[in-house]
């Protein structure tokens, strides 16, 4: 039996054939929305590291608070998917930038009610438009049509997705 490994001489793809994965992988729906997730985000948030030097978490805690006037911490890691831990650090940090206020949760002494501060609110203010900016740049190959079709099903995903982790 011929050895079928690649080695040395095995032609890399081209470029271009990179995308057949997109039809290929036994997982192409998780596939594809993981590769336009990172093709969306991930140029915004090194931006957001290299302009204003916040982690992602970070800005997650911020846009989640500049949507709903108090969260816990617990609140903003379910709503993100982020891990607890670096939803935490994000917390302490923006604490002592004076992003965002905290004060003690009257019905559960573990937690802390949180909500954004003018200060917050103008830096989220400054960095979603960058995001907007990317959305519509991404999306902008498609029509109305799609849009609105494309937005139901990321709806009822995303409603499918936290129904789910209940």
């Amino acid at each position: 039996m011929p050895d079928e490994r690649p080695n040395a001489a095995t032609r890399l793809p081209e470029s271009s054939e990179l995308t057949a994965l997109f039809d290929r992988a036994e997982n192409r729906h998780l596939y594809r929305l993981s590769y336009i997730a990172n093709a969306l985000v991930l140029p915004v948030y090194d931006g957001i590291k290299r302009d204003f030097g916040l982690s992602r978490g970070e800005y997650l805690l911020l846009f989640c608070l500049s949507h709903m006037p108090v969260l816990t911490a617990r609140d903003v890691a379910e709503m993100t998917k982020r891990p607890r831990n670096s939803i935490s650090r994000a917390v302490h940090r923006m604490l002592d930038e004076g992003y965002i206020d905290r004060v003690p949760d009257p019905e559960d002494g573990r937690q802390a009610r949180l909500s954004i501060t003018a200060k917050g609110r103008a830096l989220h203010e400054r960095i979603i438009g960058r995001f907007v900016d990317r959305e519509d740049e991404i999306f902008g190959v498609l029509d109305d049509t799609e849009m609105t079709a494309l937005d139901a099903i990321l709806q009822k995903l995303a409603r499918h997705v936290a129904a789910s982790a209940a």
